[in-house]
């Protein structure tokens, strides 16, 4: 009888096995070679069409030099910093006034996913025409209002990166209310019903039983957000090309230039791994400050 038992758990365990295969093999191909493959590089001075030698840690201490990789990397924190913190308070905020059952409420939920739903290649041209300094609808509006000089947008060193930022936060905040709406809908209605019977109001409410509720939820929102904000190319590419002055050139965006420009793959190789660690290290201190702030219960 155990035999028996142990055969059918060895051809239960190989089909296991054989079904998992094709996963592992794709990503084993397509995701863990690539990392593998682009962490040599990065020690390398590898060049398309040429020979390759190790520098060892030489591609990391001239990243550090490289004025135009430090800008990138400043533009970088600074569009994830505020794209995350609009996002994060911004869709909490929109989310628990669309946490309703009316007609209404569905439709607004349903016109401000249109922009997540739609790439952000389409969001950026779309967005590019809407700024043009000269043609562009914005400002067309602008100085209909009375608006003698109207801002140049894109083409502003103080504007370009903060226009970028706006239309990313336009653009994913559908994503995140819906989020924050999954998790709202998640909560019991009883704990408000006790809260109002014990006089609680709005405010207590809100601090009381649905911050800490959806702290979860909201946690992911901050790890996914960070991810997409530092990964930005698209819009950079398509709208700015990193102009004016390097203002709004990222991390990607020069991993790219050194890449397929430059054809430097060993220094574009260091700056990937350099964007890895970052994002780990933002992933690792929101994960430990979210387990130390459930420890204290601070929420």
């Amino acid at each position: 009888m155990k035999k028996r038992k142990n055969k059918r758990r060895q051809r239960e365990e190989r089909a296991a096995y054989g079904m998992l295969a094709p996963f592992f093999a794709f990503f084993s191909v397509f995701m863990l070679y690539p990392i593998v493959i682009n962490f040599y590089y990065s020690f390398t001075n590898y060049r398309l069409g040429q020979k390759k030698q190790f520098v060892w840690l030489n591609n990391y201490k001239n990243l550090f030099k490289d004025p135009d990789f430090l800008v990138s990397l400043k533009n970088t924190a600074v569009y994830a910093l505020f794209s995350v913190l609009f996002l994060t308070c911004l869709g909490l905020f929109i989310s628990v006034i669309l946490n309703r059952r009316t007609r209404m409420v569905h439709a607004v939920r349903t016109v401000m996913i249109i922009p997540y739903a739609t790439s952000m290649v389409a969001v950026s041209m779309i967005w590019l025409l809407l700024l043009d300094p000269t043609t562009g609808f914005i400002n067309k509006a602008l100085i209909a209002l009375g608006m003698n000089v109207p801002p140049k947008w894109l083409h502003d060193v103080k504007l370009a990166l903060p226009s970028l930022i706006f239309i990313n936060v336009w653009k994913n905040l559908g994503y995140v209310m819906l989020i924050y709406l999954s998790g709202l809908q998640n909560i019991p209605g009883e704990l408000y019903e006790a809260a109002t019977v014990d006089g609680a109001g709005l405010w207590h409410k809100f601090r009381r039983i649905t911050l800490p509720m959806i702290a979860p939820t909201a946690f992911f929102v901050l790890i996914t957000t960070s991810i997409e904000a530092f990964k930005t190319f698209e819009q950079v590419q398509i709208m700015t090309q990193g102009a004016p002055v390097n203002a709004t050139s990222t991390v990607v965006y020069q991993i790219y230039q050194r890449a397929f420009n430059d054809y430097r793959m060993g220094y574009a190789g260091a700056m990937s791994v350099v964007l890895f660690l970052v994002i780990l290290a933002v992933t690792l201190v929101n994960v430990f400050w979210m387990k130390k702030n459930e420890e204290k219960n601070i929420w």
